[in-house]
């Protein structure tokens, strides 16, 4: 009875180490080789309600993401996809998943590109839509820096915006534009956004680290306008990391790889106790 009792838990313990080794084989990391890219979401329309946001793979890769009660101003970090495409959809917040999806739109990920998916214009006046921004993750020149400006106030429709010394950055920036990424020196900025053609000017104050990339936001705020710095790229590429959007996110946790292996070890050292019991112990 000991016996059949220590087999099975040999088996146990055998299948264990097997899923562990599963899991490892398909982690992040060792399924990078296939090719991937990187997708964030982004909430920029001033006066849509808070929306949940659904992210499904059009093959059917993966049961669909949900990210919910995503509000204004939110942009979420880069999630990690493999190549190929994708539906990001909209709902207001608390709709059915069976409900048709106020916006809706498929972004085709690239192997190492990365994208922005946002949600940009007026609920009111129905010119809301969803933009696909191509982000830049190349290496700006030694020193610099490399910014782009996302227009997302309702309040100013039009801003010129410049550094605070008076060196343009971008003139009549319009709600719902974006610029090109413009290449700058990096260190610390202070920033004019003054509506145009009249109006209340704002300034905010940036960071900008040699050998990274950014997208600086232009949001409406409680007293006036604000602005959200947001890094792209550092070094030529982007760490991604779990979305985090508004209210929170169902996707998933990454496994770190430490973990795996450290399971793993715990498999295989059990395993081997098991087979000492059973060599130590009476037929």
């Amino acid at each position: 009875m000991r016996r059949s009792s220590a087999l099975r838990l040999s088996a146990l313990m055998g299948a264990t180490l097997v899923t562990f080794g599963i899991v490892a084989a398909t982690s992040p990391s060792a399924s990078a080789a296939a090719g991937t890219g990187f997708v964030r979401l982004a909430h920029l329309s001033p006066d849509t309600p808070p929306v949940d946001v659904y992210l499904t793979s059009v093959a059917g890769a993966f049961a669909p993401k949900v990210f919910p009660a995503v509000g204004y101003g939110v942009v979420s970090d880069y999630l990690e996809l493999p190549v190929g495409r994708y539906t990001v959809a909209m709902r207001l917040q608390g709709r059915p998943a069976t409900e048709a999806p106020a916006l809706s739109e498929t972004v085709n990920v690239e192997d190492g590109k990365a994208y922005t998916v946002a949600g940009v214009g007026k609920f009111v006046d129905k010119s809301l839509g969803l933009e696909i921004l191509v982000d830049d993750l190349s290496q700006p020149g030694a020193g610099n820096a490399r910014v782009r400006i996302v227009q997302a106030s309702v309040r100013a429709p039009q801003l010129d915006i410049s550094l605070a010394g008076g060196a343009s950055i971008a003139d009549g920036v319009k709600f719902a534009q974006t610029t090109p990424y413009r290449e700058v020196d990096s260190g610390r900025w202070s920033v004019r956004l003054q509506p145009v053609p009249s109006g209340q000017a704002a300034t905010v104050d940036v960071s900008l680290g040699a050998g990274s990339v950014y997208t600086l936001i232009v949001l409406d705020g409680s007293n006036g306008l604000t602005a959200k710095l947001r890094i792209d790229a550092q070094g030529g590429s982007v760490v991604p990391a779990q979305v985090n959007a508004g209210g929170g996110g169902s996707a998933p946790r990454g496994i770190p790889v430490s973990l795996l292996w450290g399971g793993a070890a715990l498999a295989l050292l059990l395993a081997a106790g098991v087979t000492v019991m059973l060599r130590r112990r009476p037929g």
